[in-house]
């Protein structure tokens, strides 16, 4: 038997865990104003994050990052920021069932954008894959 990939580990994490943000964004939510809710969820990132930086080691100076990582890194920031705010936004008005598959549309936003911009194959597979989740995202949205 094949062992997985550990980026596949890492992405059904990822799965799982963005499965938990939900469930305990939408109860978060529910007291708070969402924008506030967001504010605080960062907050704990940023620590969760300097705390894993800082026991693996991993601290870098800001001098030695190039220009245009900082600069991919800020613009992902701020789409991330934007993204978490109409998120929490979504939660607090609609129903977690329904909110996380539209969300999930960010999917076949990101193999359109990774086809343009990176020069991503753009195989029968991800054209399925991408096509499933639309359509389970339509199905569920209407």
């Amino acid at each position: 038997m094949r062992q997985m990939p550990a980026w596949v580990l890492f992405a059904l994490g990822s799965a799982f865990f963005a499965g938990l943000t939900a469930l305990f964004g939408k109860l978060g939510v529910s007291a708070i104003n969402s924008n506030l809710a967001t504010f605080i969820r960062t907050i704990v990132i940023l620590i969760v994050s300097a705390a894993i930086i800082s026991m693996r080691g991993e601290w870098q100076r800001p001098g030695a990052i190039q220009p245009g990582t900082w600069l991919f890194l800020v613009l992902s920031g701020v789409a991330t920021g934007l993204s978490w705010l109409c998120y929490y936004r979504a939660l607090q008005l609609g129903p977690v069932s329904k909110v996380v598959p539209i969300d999930k549309l960010s999917v076949a936003f990101a193999i359109v954008l990774g086809v343009l911009f990176v020069g991503e194959a753009l195989t029968w597979q991800v054209i399925l894959g991408g096509s499933l989740i639309m359509a389970g995202s339509i199905v569920i949205m209407f």
